[in-house]
């Protein structure tokens, strides 16, 4: 879709990052999200809401393999002609040895959108709140190194059609030098767009310690300089946040070059 020189109406963004109250962590039921995208003009919205998996990674934070049925049915209700259109998504981790799973589940469910996520780094769920003092003690740069060579593996799995918030680490504040993070962002970056993959511009980092979108402006650029396409996502768990800091992504992704985002359905852009 097109950002008409970067004037687009706010109503043609689609917000495709959506939770629900199966992920433990968010409010509400679906409908009512939907009733918020209708308030705020929004023409689609897609419900990622985290995917379950057997094999005991983070449970806390998502549904169970028993409860996506549910899912599947919760969404299916909304999808009903009215505006706004509903799709059906999933933001799935990955981790070592996800694919065994995901690479025979995935394909099977006839999702509109499968986005991908890093929340932890080995054991340490580096953007949960209760573990953020493990910053103070970690090597930062280090740390992020090791974030963008997963994103670099999520990429290379071919499992996924877009990355969710790409610079996840700095939620708490810590992060690279610039020159530091252009290096190690640059491979990142060539595996996705070689995966043919799209990043969303993700504004639930407005509503946390670093107050600012996903990705930074640097990294957006050189998304941009090698041609992967852009979504726009609240990472919504309560109503009032769907769409919330549309006006500042679309800016964002103006500044940084871009004239065009993607849409999706049925997994294809």
């Amino acid at each position: 879709m097109s950002l008409n020189g970067c004037q687009s109406d706010l109503s043609t963004l689609a917000d495709y990052h959506i939770h629900t109250v199966l992920c433990k962590h968010a409010e509400k039921g679906v409908a009512d999200y939907k009733t918020a995208a209708q308030g705020r003009n929004i023409s689609e919205i897609c419900f990622s809401d985290h995917g379950p998996n057997p094999d005991g990674y983070d449970p806390s934070h998502r549904m169970e393999m028993r409860q996506f049925l549910s899912y599947k049915q919760m969404v299916a209700s909304l999808q009903d002609g009215k505006a706004p259109k509903v799709l059906f998504g999933i933001e799935t981790d990955y981790y070592e040895g996800c694919q065994k799973f995901l690479g025979e589940w995935l394909p099977r469910q006839r999702f509109d959108f499968v986005i991908g996520s890093v929340h932890y780094i080995e054991a340490w769920g580096f953007d949960n709140p209760a573990k953020s003092r493990v910053w103070e003690s970690v090597d930062v740069t280090v740390t992020w190194r090791k974030y963008f060579e997963l994103v670099g593996r999520l990429a290379d799995s071919g499992l996924f059609d877009a990355v969710s918030h790409l610079d996840l680490p700095k939620k708490f504040g810590y992060r690279p030098p610039d020159k530091a993070l252009k290096e190690m962002v640059q491979p990142a970056l060539d595996r996705i767009a070689r995966a043919g993959m799209g990043i969303e511009l993700n504004t639930s980092g407005l509503r946390k310690p670093v107050g600012e979108i996903y990705p930074s402006p640097l990294i957006l650029s050189m998304a941009h300089e090698r041609g992967i396409p852009v979504c726009f996502g609240s990472d919504a768990h309560t109503p009032e946040d769907v769409g919330a800091g549309f006006d500042l992504a679309l800016r964002l992704a103006c500044e940084a070059g871009y004239k065009s985002y993607f849409n999706m359905s049925r997994r294809s852009m």
